[in-house]
């Protein structure tokens, strides 16, 4: 990617509510870690917009959170994301 094209790049920003959703975490969660200044946001039409690069390093270093995100939220798809087929799956470099 070029310098340009990375400039460019729209963050992605989520609701509270998604948030919660996609975390498997309450909205309110959300919202204490929002008055903590943990999470970076925007306001748009009076509503929070959370930065999703910043939810999710967030996510990472509560080890609470990441548990319920890996157990409620996006977390527990992650296995069924692994290609076990050695057809498919990627082959490592040949020596």
């Amino acid at each position: 990617m070029t310098k340009a094209q990375n400039d460019t790049q729209q963050p992605i920003r989520l609701s509270v509510s998604t948030a919660a959703k996609l975390f498997g975490i309450s909205d309110r969660t959300i919202r204490r870690a929002l008055a903590a200044n943990q999470i970076r946001y925007v306001v748009v039409r009076n509503r929070y917009q959370i930065n999703f690069e910043s939810l999710l390093a967030w996510s990472q270093r509560n080890a609470q959170i990441a548990n319920k995100r890996d157990r409620a939220g996006l977390g527990q798809w992650v296995d069924k994301w692994k290609i076990n087929n050695p057809k498919f799956s990627p082959r490592p470099p040949e020596a």
